[in-house]
């Protein structure tokens, strides 16, 4: 039986990947601080603590060994660094879930050389309380693949969406054009990468089973502009969305970007994974989520 860890499983992505290696007769074990529930209930152990308290992770997890561990809350590189220490020779395969954060914006397909994890300066540790997310997520990088004695995959995903996805983001945009509300939104014609939460859990649990380590780029096959998910929602909802360069902060979209910014995904493609369109689920889910708010 497959001994699985995974830190941060209880929501969005996370959830699915646990319940397909359920499925499979995985053991799972869960690091969850206990404050969200979860569904699984004798069919995962579960460590409750904090993952930041590196004292106290290191005790709950004891002596275990996990054959692969997957981690989604890892923001900081001081967190990689306790991870790296705690579980030297302890797992065959660690997986970190980065960002497509890591990279600039611009019109070209970004590649995974784009930023190069290896070769990235690591800064003393005294400044890693002040770090934006984006260079959390680049440095949580660099620490795993400088300093890491297992192997080590980072998925870059770009923004994911979902009928469950708690940060609402694809909601905020059909609700602010069911009530008639402006969006701030800079560069409407901005073309994105963007991934389904059943796709992020599908290539986590693949790529557990794969020899394929280091960076690796995972989204949905094509890119969308901004303007054309605007218009899917006004097909939907039956009501002109309202654009403007710049509103209030509650008002400003959350897919505001100031350029296009998408992924190219050859290295996982080329390793065996298949990634589904874009235009494959896209419209079905803004189909189903704003059926669901009317």
């Amino acid at each position: 039986m497959v001994k699985v860890l995974i830190l941060g499983g209880t929501q969005f992505f996370g959830k699915k990947l646990v319940q397909r290696l359920i499925d499979q007769q995985a053991e799972v074990t869960i690091v969850t601080r206990g404050i969200k529930p979860d569904p699984f209930g004798d069919m995962v152990k579960r460590i409750c603590v904090d993952r930041t308290d590196a004292a106290a992770l290191a005790e709950a997890v004891g002596g275990s060994s996990f054959d692969v561990i997957y981690d989604n809350i890892c923001f900081s590189p001081k967190e990689a660094r306790e991870a790296v220490h705690l579980f030297s020779g302890r797992t065959s395969k660690y997986i970190v879930t980065s960002s497509m954060s890591v990279y600039p914006f611009g019109e070209e397909p970004l590649t995974e050389q784009v930023f190069d994890p290896y070769t990235c300066e690591l800064p003393e540790p005294d400044t890693f309380s002040s770090l934006s997310y984006a260079d959390g997520k680049r440095l949580v990088e660099a620490v795993f693949m400088q300093e890491a004695p297992f192997p080590v995959a980072a998925v870059r995903f770009p923004i994911v969406l979902g009928p469950d996805d708690y940060t609402r983001r694809l909601h905020f945009h059909i609700e602010h054009v069911q009530k008639e509300i402006a969006i701030g939104m800079p560069a409407p014609a901005a073309r994105l990468s963007f991934i389904h939460s059943n796709e992020a859990a599908e290539f986590l649990d693949w790529l557990g089973k794969s020899e394929l380590t280091g960076p690796i780029n995972a989204c949905s096959q094509g890119k969308v502009g901004l303007n054309q998910i605007m218009s899917l929602i006004e097909r939907n909802v039956g009501k002109r969305a309202k654009i403007v360069e710049e509103a209030s902060e509650q008002h400003q979209s959350p897919f505001g970007v100031p350029a296009s910014w998408y992924m190219d995904t050859s290295k996982a493609e080329s390793a065996g994974f298949a990634f589904k369109h874009i235009d494959g689920w896209l419209p079905e889910l803004i189909d189903l989520l704003a059926k669901t708010k009317q």
